[in-house]
């Protein structure tokens, strides 16, 4: 984290256990993020993402993004990468930079979508990645919104949207106004 940013806040014991159990389950869970809530799941849970992209009614084609704590928790989701390759995103993270990078054999379809790319970032957003490391893994980190309307910014707007397919979390939004911009990291094109 970087110095001077407040401690991050996370939910009590019983909300990170129910958390947990939420994951473990193949559920879905509402948390903030750097511009919005998300809404997220484990990222090898196919029947879970499966969740995440019906409650946005996303198509499966686009992929989804993974965000971490820090580059072990997204280690098993990528191809190795060279020295150089990981220079390049350590001058960015932790930072609102979402990176494509080759995909390992062990991401299912439903996450990367028709890509042979994944999207992933380690997040500097100090209660998504404290919330990430009191799980104990990256998470799958879409906005919280049905495909084509506005983001949710608050837990309580979360819970009304969504109601009981999804744990809410509670939690205070970063002060990005616009979503993380995605590089593929290969030719080092802006995507957004």
């Amino acid at each position: 984290m970087k110095s001077g940013s407040p401690l991050p806040r996370l939910p009590g014991r019983r909300l990170q256990q129910r958390a947990r159990a939420q994951l473990r389950d193949g559920g879905v869970i509402a948390y903030s993020t750097e511009s919005c809530y998300g809404l997220g799941c484990h990222p090898l849970d196919v029947r879970a993402i499966r969740r995440v992209l019906a409650i946005k009614a996303r198509p499966n084609h686009k992929g989804l993004i993974v965000i971490a704590a820090d580059f072990a928790q997204i280690r098993h989701l990528v191809k190795p990468l060279n020295a150089a390759e990981r220079a390049e995103l350590e001058r960015h993270w932790p930072g609102p930079y979402t990176f494509l990078l080759p995909a390992s054999r062990r991401v299912p379809p439903a996450l990367r979508g028709r890509h042979d790319k994944i999207a992933v970032r380690v997040s500097a957003h100090g209660e998504a990645a404290a919330l990430c490391r009191s799980l104990g893994t990256a998470l799958v980190s879409t906005s919280a919104n049905r495909a084509g309307q506005k983001s949710l910014k608050t837990a309580q707007a979360c819970r009304k949207a969504f109601g009981r397919k999804v744990l809410t979390l509670p939690g205070r939004i970063g002060k990005r106004r616009k979503p993380s911009t995605i590089i593929d990291l290969e030719s080092g094109r802006v995507l957004r």
